[in-house]
């Protein structure tokens, strides 16, 4: 692990010029409901109608999503009756581990917070909250999921649903933080009202399964590499939610190691050609959605001292090391063809966005757009045909989670 640990690039190179702030005066807190694409509310919006208000959720393919899937065929995935690859003990284990709850006490706020939020203006200010918004519908997507599968699972599997109900704990509780957060900025998630105006996309159990995974360890590397980056470049600790991040990411670490175990126990879901093609597709998604968004977002990342592509490719590759230790191929990311091809991406979609946001009618929008649509979608199956890794699972007990630190 040791000499794992000498591959990943050193944080301090994404530094940037010092920072700016100042203490401007704000109004009057209020509740939204919105997506992480919506505006705040305003006095005079907030005098419409409850429905029009709720017409503002806007959902779009880089839109973080709530999820749900085959409850049944999972059910039937973790009957130790049908199923004689679960390992038991191995979930026994993980329970124990997730009963510690290391982060219990963990999430306790301080006067820093509202004052910090307070020196933040202009830019910075507006792309702060989209911030926290997306992210507080991120974890609270994951919280609703791992609730369900907690409440159905618990006559088939009682020791993996209390994993799913202790996982959904957590994410509830980085939820919660998040949008305590934006009461710094006077705004709330309605996370009521999300649960129910939301679109649900629908995956199939091992899709789920590929997709969950990726989604917690490219967070815990997000989540260690920006706390990092900051315990090096003081000056851009603009905001104390940052400074909690080293303890959270072991969360997300944990939920990864936990979705690694389920895929062991399901050998189907890892080692045939079909898991090949499915692992690569949820790579390169994953990877690339998380490229386009953050490219959309750079003043969020240079506002606290990061260079966005270069951050984005670090958390990309140190992902995709861990990643191939089980998924059995992975895309080879340290190809420099590979960032050549998302950053071609990130130019046919500032197009797309410009054509989405011109005055033209929607006839025109979408004749401009079809052809840019189609080079996303060429330069997309270009990459994902580069030739891959071959990896595959090793043991899981090699890999446990403190020594990612």
């Amino acid at each position: 692990m040791a000499a794992e640990m000498a591959l990943v690039k050193p944080i301090s190179k994404f530094s940037r010029s010092s920072p700016e702030f100042s203490n401007p005066r704000y109004g009057k807190f209020t509740t939204v409901k919105m997506s992480s694409t919506s505006q705040p509310t305003t006095k005079t919006s907030a005098k419409t109608s409850k429905k029009a208000a709720k017409s503002v959720i806007k959902e779009t393919l880089l839109a973080p999503r709530f999820y749900t899937t085959d409850f049944d065929e999972m059910e039937a995935l973790f009957n130790t009756e049908i199923n004689k690859n679960l390992n038991q003990t191995e979930f026994e284990a993980l329970l124990q581990e997730f009963k510690t709850d290391y982060n219990q006490t963990h999430f306790v706020r301080n006067k820093e917070f509202k004052e910090a939020a307070d020196k933040i203006q202009g830019p910075l200010r507006k792309i702060f909250v989209e911030f926290l918004e997306r992210s507080c519908t991120a974890e609270f997507s994951g919280f609703l999921l791992y609730k369900e599968l907690g409440r159905r699972l618990k006559k088939t599997n009682p020791v993996v649903a209390e994993i799913f109900s202790l996982m959904s704990r957590d994410e509830a509780r980085h939820a919660g933080f998040l949008n305590k957060g934006l009461s710094d900025f006077n705004l709330a998630l309605d996370l009521g009202f999300l649960t129910k105006a939301r679109k649900y996309t629908f995956f199939k159990p091992k899709f789920i399964f590929y997709a969950t995974y990726l989604s917690e360890k490219i967070g815990y590397w997000r989540y260690i590499t920006i706390y990092r980056h900051l315990k090096e470049n003081p000056e851009y600790q603009c905001y104390p939610i940052f400074k909690y991040f080293e303890n959270w990411c072991q969360d997300e670490n944990r939920h990864g190691d936990f979705f690694s175990a389920l895929m062991k126990a399901q050998p189907q879901f890892l080692n045939d050609w079909k898991a090949k093609l499915w692992s690569r597709f949820f790579c390169l998604s994953v990877y690339v959605t998380m490229y386009l968004n953050d490219c959309q977002r750079t003043d969020f990342y240079e506002g606290i001292g990061l260079n966005t592509k270069e951050f984005d490719m670090h958390v990309i590759i140190e992902t995709n090391r861990t990643t191939a230790r089980i998924f059995p191929a992975v895309p080879d990311v340290e190809n420099p063809e590979f960032k050549r091809r998302l950053d071609k991406m990130v130019e046919i979609n500032q197009k797309l966005i410009a054509a989405g946001e011109s005055q033209d009618i929607p006839l025109v929008k979408n004749l401009k757009r079809l052809p840019l649509i189609a080079a996303l979608v060429s330069e997309l199956l270009i990459t994902y045909l580069m030739p891959p890794i071959e990896s595959g699972s090793v043991d899981f007990t090699e890999f446990e989670p403190q020594l990612l630190y």
